[in-house]
């Protein structure tokens, strides 16, 4: 079709402005380059169209790394949230996770306001259909009005909106999210690039009426004081929201199973496949037929609406059996369904044709980000945008790109497992994926990541200089700890303390960082045994107390991330074809040529490649690097 050209060519175009896009869109625009935002709606910016939330084990790990490089989720969950406490309290730091509550509806104004007052950045309402490509490098966007934006990099941030078709029982319809305009024509674009798409499947529960439930036949779930999302915001203060807890019954699951040929998951209607760690009820009740209830978390919509959200209810059962099912729930006898639950299935890339950088290997300046990789959640799109908009404008600069390793953060964990692994499924972080998970803690992604933020030109003065003092807080506090000479000596009045505080005898003289070891001592008895033990605020307390406790694991867990360090430092020439690798087996040659592994750390996580396939891959890698040696030195 003929199109006219827009007359501004930009350096970054993003496609759509999820929780991806508006990070994919912030970060370049923040780096000084000129971005262009398109989106289906623009009262749909930074849409929450699941849970009303963010966090959790590994999730909040995520939000939290996305802050301490410069994103922007994390403050403004802190912004627009009405509740937050600590999960996993009763277990160690590693798994430690935040959980907030949004008004969803602010959530998108602020975010929406933050994209607006951008300087670099341009916000418009455009459906994208097509992607321009001339010998493999993207050269823009063309849109439904028959606009062609011209752009230098392309980042495809699509969430569930391409060939989207929502299911609720036997209806069923082509939609994008809460029945928005689907991306019919952009999917078949991609297709006509060469790019393998694949059909997921994910789903959302019924919203309620406020007004319809008896909360008191449910489990309270209050807030807790004193916690935020951003390293630097102010914990959230005043009177939080209540949400609650309630399970489902015997008669719940015996409505499911009397109609379960009427949800379109059994029933052969849905094709695309649906996320293992987060199923529909009626997948739950269908596999767990032993389980005698589910619980299911009641969490309001926000303070400017009835609606609230049944998290662990996700259906895509007939509206009447939906209200059916609901009202056998206790405290919801008499609900009223403002909003049933549905399925809804997309399109997605096969992530096995990204680099780690999240560029398109058949394309260059192409990038994806987000569910059209194949994950589900929030957080996982957030971070891949973020990624995704960094290395879109560093390519700009022909500097290097940012890949975050499995040992530096989730991040990099989410991103290596798709690249590298693919999914078969929607794929959802969680702490057990990251093996030096004592490393990567909630806590520390600011010690982790505050200087690449800051290197890549995203972390400000301020953030920086507040990252700054704290480093040095906790360096100042384990330096004193450490000191022999302020050594506590077991004398009657420290052991007559010692035993008010539950703990052990004291026989000898030890250092203070000795008794901070004990489980029952916190930072704050120690002042007890000194008095000039240094003041510091809450966040050094938690690292020092982390660091001193678990030291020994720490230490391990280093030992570990050094011999995956050597083994991701020997790289892989990008041009290698492993075809005339005779030593590799048929599988592994497949495998790695259709990855493109940068190092052989990368490729020893390819399914398919054996320990055996590793070792022939360094033999010959020791005979190149020789042989280029040697041509180097006759050179």
């Amino acid at each position: 079709m003929d199109f006219k050209k827009y007359p501004k060519e930009y350096d970054v175009i993003v496609i759509g402005a999820g929780h991806a896009g508006c990070e994919a869109s912030l970060a370049p625009a923040r780096m000084g380059y000129k971005t262009l935002t398109l989106t289906v709606s623009l009262d749909h910016v930074a849409f929450m169209p699941c849970n009303p939330s963010l966090g959790g084990p590994g999730k909040s790990h995520m939000v939290r790394e996305i802050d301490a490089l410069g994103g922007e989720m994390a403050r403004n969950m802190d912004e627009t949230m009405i509740q937050i406490r600590m999960l996993n309290t009763s277990k160690g730091p590693a798994v430690h996770g935040l959980r907030g509550q949004s008004d969803k509806d602010e959530y998108h104004k602020r975010m929406k306001q933050v994209l607006e007052q951008e300087d670099n950045l341009d916000l418009k309402q455009q459906i994208a259909e097509e992607i321009i490509v001339e010998d493999g490098v993207v050269k823009g966007v063309v849109t439904k009005t028959g606009v062609f934006f011209p752009g230098k990099k392309v980042i495809l941030t699509t969430g569930t909106f391409l060939k989207g078709r929502i299911i609720i029982g036997e209806a069923k319809f082509n939609a994008g999210p809460n029945q928005q305009y689907p991306a019919n024509k952009l999917s078949d674009s991609l297709k006509d690039l060469g790019i393998s798409l694949r059909r997921f499947k994910t789903g959302t529960p019924p919203r309620v009426s406020k007004k319809s439930m008896d909360f008191s036949k449910m489990e309270p779930q209050p807030g807790e004081e004193g916690l935020s999302f951003s390293y630097k915001s102010e914990p959230l203060k005043g009177e939080q929201v209540m949400c609650y807890l309630t399970y489902t019954t015997e008669e719940t699951h015996r409505i499911i199973n009397d109609n379960k040929m009427r949800t379109p998951l059994f029933s052969g209607v849905i094709e695309g496949v649906g996320p293992r760690y987060c199923p529909s009820i009626e997948d739950k009740v269908v596999r767990f037929p032993d389980k005698g209830r589910h619980q299911l978390f009641i969490e309001p919509e926000g303070l400017g609406t009835d609606e609230y959200y049944v998290s662990g209810l996700s259906t895509s059962l007939p509206y009447d059996v939906q209200i059916e099912m609901a009202r056998t729930i206790p405290g919801l006898e008499e609900v009223e369904i403002m909003r049933p639950g549905y399925a809804i299935e997309y399109d997605c890339v096969d992530p096995e044709e990204l680099k780690l950088d999240l560029e398109l290997k058949k394309i260059k300046g192409l990038y994806t980000a987000g569910q059209i990789n194949g994950s589900s959640g929030y957080e996982e799109a957030a971070g891949q945008g973020l990624v995704a908009g960094i290395n879109a404008a560093l390519s700009l600069e022909e500097r290097e790109p940012l890949i975050l390793k499995r040992s530096e953060a989730y991040i990099g964990v989410l991103i290596d497992d798709l690249v590298t692994k693919g999914t078969p499924e929607p794929y959802r972080i969680m702490t057990s994926r990251a093996e030096y998970r004592l490393l990567l803690r909630q806590d520390n992604a600011d010690q982790r990541l505050t200087p690449i933020g800051r290197e890549i030109g995203l972390v400000s003065d301020s953030r920086y200089e507040h990252y700054r003092q704290k480093v040095e807080g906790v360096k100042k506090a384990l330096k004193y700890l450490r000191d022999k000479d302020n050594k506590v000596n077991p004398t009657q009045e420290v052991r007559d303390k010692l035993e008010e505080l539950e703990s052990g005898n004291l026989s000898k003289p030890v250092t203070l960082e000795a008794l901070l070891r004990r489980p029952e001592i916190s930072y704050t008895d120690l002042k007890y045994f000194a008095d000039d033990l240094p003041e510091v605020n809450k966040d050094v307390i938690e690292q020092v107390e982390v660091q001193v406790k678990y030291k020994g694991y720490i230490d391990r867990q280093q030992a570990q991330v050094e011999q995956f360090r050597k083994m991701e430092e020997k790289k892989i020439p990008e041009d290698l074809d492993y075809n005339q690798l005779e030593n590799l087996r048929l599988e592994a040659r497949e495998k790695l040529n259709k990855i493109k592994p940068i190092s052989i750390g990368q490729a020893s996580r390819i399914s398919g490649v054996s320990p055996a396939d590793i070792s022939a891959l360094m033999i010959y890698l020791e005979q190149y690097n020789r042989s280029k040696k040697d041509d180097n030195d006759e050179s």
